[in-house]
């Protein structure tokens, strides 16, 4: 069934008071030129961003000037700045705590988020506070006591500190943004929404952003906009021209046979490879660990520090191989990922536009496969309606794919017996006490490095595979 917000054909109905901005736009401003204060213009120095993006040069002088913003840019644009940069500008004008909140839909994106504020506002002493799920809600409360100017949340976590931390409030709040707004305006978090918007002051700045915008009337009206400017620097559903999109179409058993071939072709790269469950990324990242890659997975089960953990390694470059659900799909900005791969397709389209943004960031290049199976064949035409584009078939020699299936399948199988004791560990552990849910998934493969010995020698060397005889 065609899921109305999937549609291609979304409605095309706009908030009646919105304005469509399209001035040609000056490649060779300054921040100082779009009005932004000398100490914010330094940090941005000091962070070398030498000139403003595209959508900065739009939305920033609009927003100084008090206007409420909808904004709509392609992934790895600088979304962020575009918001930041404006509420610490206000924030130097008007100085008082609980200032601005930001919403995100995922844990991940609001400490990414913190960190660009805590940058840019280095010079003024900003406080920001991180609130989000699977984290301790005393320690949270605590940081709230503090009041910190801005607050970056999740909506689920932010309603429960709004109705069970005495003393907490955001009666004099002055800004209010939500990143990747079209998943906040969602039906996922439209009891959240609905609690905030009732608790916060209407008379508000409000800030739209994402890669992917609604535009439907009764979601954006529910943001409770005022006279809005639509800032638009890219086509409706835009991938960047950086980015070279492949697809794989192979039947589904041996999906996995493929991805450790182009992993292995690939290797030396850094890999994001997006799985549909939770279980999928444990299963893909336990296979690839058997087979010599440094792969870890990330995915909506695993405790928030051992997530935030995950992410660690692979921004660090400790793991090459990130394979992950679609919590990190959207807003995360890894600045050395080259390769994004669809080993699932995801079911919305829109999904798509945010997974293969993770590469081909801030004018870079990089490369994104899709694996297509006999049954994802509708999911796909939709993605291409999407984006407006045939994608061309990556090439692939077939007999040399299928000389890995031996040994993929014995890794494929033990893969799936460490994942039972896992899970066996785990659930054994929390009847005598001793976990709890959050540990079901580890954030690591490590306990098992030693099985890659059956297979590869030293634990550390990587053996380039060869056709099989």
């Amino acid at each position: 069934m065609e899921n109305s917000e999937d549609s291609v054909d979304e409605e095309q109905d706009q908030i009646s008071d919105s304005k469509q901005v399209e001035q040609p736009l000056n490649e060779n401003k300054s921040f100082k030129d779009l009005g932004v204060v000398d100490v914010l213009c330094e940090a941005c120095e000091s962070l070398n961003w030498k000139c403003p993006t595209k959508i900065q040069i739009e939305a920033i002088p609009l927003a100084i000037q008090g206007r409420d913003v909808i904004g709509l840019a392609e992934t790895g644009s600088g979304k962020t700045a575009a918001f930041a940069i404006p509420i610490l500008q206000a924030l130097l004008d008007n100085p008082q705590r609980y200032f601005a909140l930001i919403l995100t839909p995922t844990r991940e994106l609001a400490y990414q988020i913190s960190e660009q504020f805590e940058a840019l506002g280095s010079g003024i002493g900003v406080k920001c506070a991180v609130i989000v799920g699977g984290m301790d809600m005393m320690s949270q409360a605590l940081t709230l006591a503090k009041k910190p100017h801005v607050i970056i949340a999740t909506p689920g976590r932010l309603v429960d500190h709004l109705e069970n931390t005495k003393g907490f409030n955001l009666k004099a709040l002055k800004f209010l943004v939500m990143d990747e707004a079209d998943r906040i305006l969602n039906m996922d978090f439209e009891f959240e929404v609905d609690k905030i918007l009732k608790v916060i002051p209407r008379d508000r700045r409000t800030f739209l952003f994402s890669a992917t915008m609604t535009k439907k009337v009764q979601k954006l009206q529910r943001a409770s906009l005022k006279d809005p400017v639509k800032v638009e620097v890219s086509t409706k559903y835009q991938t960047v021209e950086q980015l070279q999109q492949y697809y794989l179409f192979i039947p589904v058993r041996f999906k996995d046979v493929y991805l450790v071939h182009i992993v292995n072709e690939l290797i030396g790269n850094s890999m994001m490879i997006f799985c549909a469950t939770c279980n999928g990324t444990m299963k893909i990242a336990l296979m690839l660990r058997n087979l010599g890659y440094t792969a870890i997975p990330l995915n909506g089960q695993m405790s928030q520090n051992k997530r935030l953990s995950a992410l660690t390694k692979f921004k660090a470059k400790n793991r090459s191989l990130l394979v992950s659900t679609d919590v990190a799909s959207r807003g995360l900005d890894i600045p050395h990922v080259d390769i994004v791969i669809n080993f699932d397709i995801p079911t919305h389209s829109k999904d798509y536009i945010h997974r293969v943004g993770r590469t081909a960031r801030a004018g870079r290049s990089g490369r994104a496969i899709t694996f297509v199976t006999q049954y994802d064949i509708e999911l796909y035409q939709r993605i291409e309606q999407l984006i407006g584009k045939k994608l061309p078939l990556y090439e692939t020699q077939d007999e040399e794919v299928l000389g890995l299936e031996e040994r993929v399948a014995e890794a494929k199988r033990t893969a799936t017996e460490q994942l039972k004791d896992m899970l066996e560990s785990k659930s054994t552990k929390r009847k005598h006490g001793q976990g709890t849910k959050d540990d079901n998934f580890d954030n690591d493969t490590e306990a098992f490095v030693g099985v890659r010995k059956k297979f590869f020698g030293k634990p550390n060397k990587r053996k380039k595979f060869s056709k099989k005889k």
